[in-house]
């Protein structure tokens, strides 16, 4: 059984902005050059630990038709140097979805994940947007919900999936 949530956002106001912390090495980067092995690779490095298992038998041809779409994007978070995590960006009419989102599990408790959070909404709103929205679930990282709702997003749905 499983408990999924779906949060959103109606206007840029409500965005609740988390700074980076100012004495770590981050630099947020859009992927501005699609490379399907890439978005393979930052889902399984990110998504292993909250048995992310809905793509992992993609084919090649499947990832390059999701990562090549001009309705996505995507920004990869990295910590001196190293991919600390990432989000993707799916835009459908002129509601954006923050499909993916999280830290690499080496980089989880140094307080980035709020500001990564904020930068994923913001870019969402940049894209103009007129509703940015997600969903979570009860096996994602114990405090996805937390962070959603911390950054204004607010909950309008919930499902109970068996």
């Amino acid at each position: 059984m499983a408990t999924i949530w779906y949060l959103e956002s109606l206007h840029p106001d409500e965005l609740k902005s988390k700074s980076a912390p100012a004495d770590l090495p981050l630099n947020l980067i859009e992927v501005e050059v699609a490379e399907y092995q890439y978005n393979r690779f930052l889902y399984q490095l990110v998504g292993a630990a909250w048995q992310w298992t809905d793509k992992l038998s993609w084919s090649d041809a499947d990832w390059r038709e999701h990562v090549e779409s001009d309705q996505l994007r995507t920004w990869v978070l990295y910590y001196a140097g190293s991919p600390a995590g990432y989000f993707e960006l799916h835009k459908e009419g002129e509601d954006v979805e923050i499909r993916y989102f999280g830290l690499s599990p080496r980089f989880i408790g140094k307080g980035i994940g709020g500001y990564l959070l904020s930068e994923a909404i913001g870019q969402a709103w940049a894209w103009q947007a007129k509703r940015v929205w997600v969903h979570t679930c009860d096996s994602d990282h114990p405090g996805a919900l937390k962070n959603y709702q911390a950054r204004g997003l607010t909950l309008y749905k919930t499902d109970i999936e068996s």
